[in-house]
């Protein structure tokens, strides 16, 4: 007889990888890991991924810490400490710490063999890892369900994409049933699924195995002596070369649209087009769907407010998101998101800027295409984002020209 959904989620346990040193996106992971980097005025990037496992029904959590964890540590305690243990649920940040040799974690698959003793105690069936870097919306609960009816030894999450970009992820060869035949990490010729022409199936770093495979298959490779840092490099491959079970499960998006959405923000670039998507009149992921709510931390704050003064003093926003405890006092902000408890003065103009929390800008200030991090106070009459030589001498400037301003800046 078939497993009743709460029988599946009461013996299965989830792991998100929340180490990330996220490089690409400095200076926003100056001070933080890449999962705890803000988005969306109001949410942190893990939040995505536990308020999926909170909608999937999930309530046995470890995130495995590394890299400047201190805010991410942070958060999860002030955000997410909703689950009870009286009724076994949990969440609870792992740092490494050397269990099994001297080294920090190495790698994603690494950072669970040091963690396998977790896995032990509480008798689990399914393990859920994830990573905690991504933004999408999933039931996780749908894939556990595949992955028990294929009978699988792993399950791996993966979605279409145009074959010329497929050359930045893992890519699945597939048979007809979805099992995997082989799996290619960035390859310059990907493989493309036998019955769409021109994509290929690509991997999301979302993966169940079964408990007792995932204990043992460090074991199998230590005997072949193949290492087992990562899984997209070894394990995944050494599974498929030894007859375990391999499956690939076909992304099903919750976000309601006709596109599939999920984004890794890997870079500055990536970041800004992923926030200012969130401004458009229909953009590409929902954050105001009640059916599938998104959680972070209930700060305790008044709400936003504008200020008109006499005159030309007048506290404008259009199509911004505005997070509470923020004052447009006389200034005139546009296509723009502003974090919690900023303050935006008089005769200032803001336009397709990212505003993280507790930012103050002066009086007659001038803002374009810049993300401005945490607890910076703009002087007044400052112009970023209008002279590009000028911004460079100062400030890191991305690809495409955004201007990002670090945490806690001091101008002279």
């Amino acid at each position: 007889m078939a497993l009743t959904g709460s029988e599946l989620l009461r013996s299965s346990l989830t792991m998100i990888l929340a180490g990330g040193v996220g490089e690409r996106l400095f200076p926003l992971t100056k001070e933080r890991t890449k999962p705890s980097v803000p988005f969306g005025g109001k949410y942190r990037i893990i939040d995505f991924a536990l308020s999926n496992c909170l909608n999937s029904g999930l309530r046995k959590i470890y995130v495995l810490t590394q890299y400047k964890s201190d805010s991410l540590t942070r958060h999860i305690f002030e955000s997410w400490s909703i689950f009870n243990p009286e009724l076994g649920e949990f969440i609870y940040s792992v740092p490494p710490q050397q269990k099994v040799s001297n080294n920090w974690y190495l790698g994603t698959a690494n950072a669970i063999e040091q963690n396998l003793n977790l896995i032990s105690d509480g008798n689990y069936k399914w393990v859920i890892i994830l990573s905690g870097d991504h933004i999408y919306k999933m039931d996780y609960l749908k894939m556990l369900q595949y992955h028990v009816q294929k009978k699988a030894d792993l399950t791996i999450s993966s979605m279409f994409v145009e074959k010329d970009l497929a050359n930045r992820f893992g890519v699945l060869e597939i048979d007809p049933d979805y099992k995997v035949k082989s799996f290619i990490e960035k390859p310059k010729n990907p493989p493309e699924v036998p019955d769409r022409p021109g994509q290929s199936f690509v991997n999301m770093g979302i993966y169940i195995f079964n408990a007792d495979v995932l204990k043992s298959i460090y074991a199998d490779m230590k005997n072949s002596k193949i290492e087992s840092t990562d899984f997209g490099k070894h394990v995944i491959p050494f599974m498929i070369e030894n007859t375990y079970k391999v499956q690939a499960y076909r992304f099903v998006d919750e976000n309601k649209k006709e596109n599939p959405y999920w984004v890794d923000v890997g870079t500055i670039d990536s970041y800004y087009a992923a926030s200012m998507d969130l401004i458009k009149v229909n953009p590409d992921f929902n954050l105001y769907d009640k059916d599938w709510p998104l959680r972070t931390r209930a700060i305790q704050l008044p709400p936003a407010k504008t200020l008109s003064h006499e005159g030309e003093r007048i506290g404008r926003v259009y199509n911004s998101l505005v997070t509470d405890g923020t004052i447009v006092s006389g200034g005139l902000v546009e296509r723009s998101i502003l974090g919690p408890n900023v303050r935006v003065n008089s005769y200032t103009y803001i336009t397709d800027s990212i505003i993280f929390d507790s930012v103050n800008i002066g009086r007659h200030s001038r803002i374009r295409r810049a993300i401005i991090d945490k607890n910076v106070v703009i002087p007044e009459g400052t112009e970023i984002g209008f002279e590009p030589e000028v911004d460079k001498k100062r400030f890191q400037v991305s690809e495409t020209g955004i201007v990002i301003i670090p945490k806690n800046y001091k101008f002279n």
